[in-house]
């Protein structure tokens, strides 16, 4: 073989052998190409690798104060502020704060065992009560003027009358319990005072009516 035959097939032999290698190499860089995931959350950057399923993240407690105003991520909690009752009537509201007024039991002047109804005259008011307990009331009344005066003490229920006609004051008494004689609760103008009976509005007179039996203890203070 001459020299420059050799020459020639060592050339092509050169070219096919870095023929093989770029195929080789190209076909290592299309092997070694990166693929990319998923984004990690919508908008996000996509990170080089095999595709991976984002954790489940925990569910997000309810936060006392917030409200739905603002959320942290596509279907994430919201926050923002809330409205808030004020600590006090007329006092300063705090965010994610409600606070409810304690609700104070209400309380008669009578104390004795037994009473049912209880009257106060000094104050115009009265009650309905079960075992020292209210359960009704107060409720407004109007009771005896100058030289009928509505006497104080403990008295008993004698009877009721949903309608009672006064023969003696010529005037109806809707709703009357007797309790002292003549005397009785009844509905009447509550804004003047009586010949000694006690005046209600027409709730209050209905709610003794309804509430008290033949023998119930009344008791009338000052």
């Amino acid at each position: 073989m001459s020299s420059k035959r050799f020459r020639k097939d060592r050339i092509r032999k050169g070219a096919a052998r870095l023929a093989l290698l770029a195929g080789v190499g190209a076909a290592a860089m299309i092997t070694a190409a990166p693929s990319y995931a998923a984004p990690l959350w919508p908008g996000g950057p996509r990170i080089p690798g095999p595709p991976v399923a984002a954790p489940a993240l925990p569910a997000v407690p309810a936060v006392p104060g917030l409200s739905n105003t603002t959320q942290l991520w596509p279907n994430g909690p919201s926050v923002g502020p809330s409205a808030a009752a004020p600590r006090w009537p007329g006092g300063p509201a705090v965010p994610g704060v409600s606070v409810v007024g304690p609700t104070l039991p209400i309380s008669a002047p009578c104390t004795t065992p037994g009473t049912r109804a209880c009257l106060q005259l000094s104050s115009n008011l009265g009650w309905l009560m079960d075992k020292g307990r209210v359960v009704f009331g107060p409720t407004p009344i109007s009771h005896g003027r100058p030289g009928y005066e509505t006497p104080p003490g403990l008295f008993h229920v004698a009877s009721k009358d949903w309608y009672h006609w006064s023969t003696m004051h010529n005037a109806e008494m809707r709703y009357a319990v007797f309790f002292n004689g003549d005397i009785a609760t009844h509905i009447g103008p509550i804004n003047e005072k009586s010949h000694g009976c006690i005046r209600m509005t027409p709730d209050g007179a209905r709610a003794f009516y309804d509430y008290l039996r033949p023998g119930d203890q009344f008791e009338v203070v000052r």
